[in-house]
């Protein structure tokens, strides 16, 4: 993959530049009692806050670590099963001795100093883990559900430590991320026929921000998981055809509409109408025909006046087709919420304000012109789900059933 898409894997990190030993302290460390390392592991401006720090700090680092390794070898054959660590080939442990980052240690045995050192382990294998899938919509507005698989390995442990608290889930929230940012450019049918190519595109992209981490992704695998909605492909729906006219099947439709009108003009002529009569038949309308719809919208209902219509649609029919209990939050423009509760679960269902006596299987919170709009079929709860007006605690499946609510409701009027 890396030989095709032209990136080049990042080198593991060059962790034995320190010319450490397993157990020496005047080779192995760097120099233990040295107070200022020679060679900066952060880089040119890593160190900013220890450089800026004056002399006496240093002294007082020198004075603690020295005491502490004293009193680590007159209580040696105690101590040493608390200081000593065996480290494996495929990990690296990184100490910050009083809260300054020193060089990886290991693999061997690595002598900690009690009190004053803090270490933590870095695995160097490669892992991965999988981004949950997620909804989004194509450039031609199918919906799909869309989740990947990340393998990345650690090729800096200092970076990977003190950049990131949490590596796997700051990694998985950026390929989340730029995952949803390409495939949103993209149509289904680029998405299902250039998934290698999408692939090697959001490796590049993931790579280039994750690198100052220390961690290097080696391979992205999408996989998807359902097409929801099918994309609008016929949005102006199907062309309109000319009948055609005797006797000049061969010509353009557009030719034979206008000899169709002419033709028909022109038989009116021949049929005995004269010039003043047709002049008569042309009629002027002065008065203008009220619109179909009303200039101004009808005022909507309130929450009352829906949940009323909802109690009136109400059977066991419906209860065997839901069969889930909602809580509804809705946000009024006053600024305060206001709990409804919708139990289609046993009975013949029950409508009713305030919280329901049992534990709902579904919690949703909206505004009340979106429930205005949800309940009166303008807006489908799919739809507010995937635009974030419809929030939903608990199972999307059963949130999804309330459009058999609005279907009846719909009936009902």
């Amino acid at each position: 993959m890396f030989s095709r898409s032209g990136y080049q894997a990042l080198p593991l990190g060059d962790f034995d530049r320190f010319q450490q030993s397993s157990i020496g302290f005047y080779g192995a460390q760097k120099g233990f009692f040295c107070f200022r390392d020679k060679q900066d592991l952060l880089g040119p401006s890593g160190n900013t806050a220890d450089s800026s720090q004056g002399w006496l700090s240093w002294i007082c680092h020198g004075i603690i670590t020295s005491l502490v390794f004293l009193l680590m070898v007159v209580t040696f054959p105690i101590s040493g099963w608390f200081a000593l660590k065996v480290v494996p080939t495929y990990e690296r442990m990184i100490i910050f001795r009083l809260g300054r980052i020193r060089a990886p240690q290991g693999p061997g045995m690595v002598l900690l100093l009690p009190f004053i050192d803090h270490w933590q382990r870095v695995d160097l294998r490669t892992r991965a883990f999988n981004v949950p899938p997620c909804k989004l919509t194509s450039k031609d507005g199918a919906i799909i559900s869309m989740g990947a698989d990340v393998q990345f390995r650690v090729w800096d442990p200092v970076l990977s430590v003190i950049m990131v608290k949490d590596l796997i889930a700051a990694t998985r929230m950026m390929a989340q991320n730029a995952m949803t940012k390409t495939l949103m450019k993209k149509s289904l049918r680029e998405i299902q026929g250039e998934k290698l190519r999408i692939e090697e595109q959001l490796l590049l992209e993931i790579n280039d921000m994750t690198k100052s981490w220390g961690l290097e992704v080696d391979r992205v695998e999408l996989s998807m998981e359902a097409v929801l909605q099918p994309p609008r492909d016929n949005l102006a729906g199907p062309p309109v055809t000319v009948p055609p006219v005797p006797g000049l099947e061969g010509l353009d439709g557009t030719v034979q509409l206008s000899a169709h009108f002419f033709g028909s003009t022109l038989a009116q002529a021949g049929g005995g109408t004269s010039a003043p009569e047709a002049a008569d038949s042309v009629e002027t309308v002065n008065k203008v025909e009220p619109p179909t719809t009303p200039l101004r919208a009808q005022r909507k209902p309130s929450t009352d006046e829906l949940l009323s219509a909802v109690e009136s649609v109400l059977s066991e029919a419906l209860v065997s087709q839901v069969g889930a209990s909602y809580q509804v939050n809705i946000a009024l423009s006053s600024g305060t919420w206001s709990t409804y509760f919708i139990d289609l679960s046993s009975g013949s269902g029950r409508v009713g304000c305030g919280v329901p006596e049992d534990i709902p299987d579904v919690t949703l919170e909206l505004s009340e012109k979106d429930l205005q709009d949800l309940f009166l079929g303008d807006l489908r709860p799919l739809s507010a789900y995937m635009s974030g007006r419809l929030q939903v605690k608990g199972d999307l499946h059963l949130a999804l059933k309330l459009e058999d609510l609005v279907k009846a409701m719909k009936q009902r009027r």
